[in-house]
């Protein structure tokens, strides 16, 4: 189902006001987490990696750094040993998604919304393609999505695609409700992330 221009509107305005009061909720572990990073391992707190947004467009997505500096730009799946890769509290800020706070910029910059499909690398074209293909590249992408709740790192590549169309197809603000609820219980388990 096609969400029409109100529905645009509601999830944008939804979506600022849910960045104004979870930055106001996470100003203080954020700013635990930056010193931690910084007191832990050498270079800068954040990595702005190179995400693809809608419409194919690049943009600048930052996350706090739980890899070391000089870990390759690529799919942590893809690293030969990412458990190596990680900072001291890598696996940690990973575990607990606070690595991702910093993307509330982008929620508030329009390049990213609280729900739609996570950003991919610059590099990941297999995925790439096969959201193109499907029409999912349409969609702004999310802080979390309906392939988070159903598997997040332990999802291939058609499944992680297979979810996000099937968002595309489903997208209500009741949906994005239920996925936001499901995220804050699979952050809660710290399921879901292999690394």
């Amino acid at each position: 189902m096609k969400p029409d221009g109100l529905d645009l509107i509601l999830k944008r305005v939804t979506d600022l006001l849910l960045a104004c009061f979870i930055a106001a909720l996470a100003a203080l572990p954020m700013l635990l987490t930056a010193l931690a990073v910084k007191l832990t391992s050498p270079g800068p707190v954040l990595y702005w990696s190179d995400r693809i947004g809608r419409g194919n467009a690049i943009f600048k997505m930052p996350k706090f750094r739980s890899m070391r500096v000089g870990t390759p730009a690529v799919a942590t799946h893809l690293l030969k040993d990412p458990r190596s890769a990680l900072t001291p509290i890598g696996a940690f800020i990973r575990a607990t998604s606070l690595d991702e706070l910093p993307q509330l910029w982008c929620v508030f910059t329009g390049d990213m919304s609280f729900v739609g499909p996570r950003p991919a690398l610059f590099n990941q074209d297999d995925l790439i393609a096969l959201r193109t293909a499907c029409g999912v590249s349409a969609l702004r992408p999310g802080i979390t999505g309906w392939a988070q709740v159903n598997g997040r790192d332990e999802l291939s590549v058609e499944e992680k695609v297979r979810f996000d169309r099937e968002y595309l197809e489903m997208q209500s603000l009741l949906f994005d409700l239920k996925i936001l609820f499901l995220t804050g219980v699979k952050v809660l388990q710290r399921s879901g992330v292999s690394h």
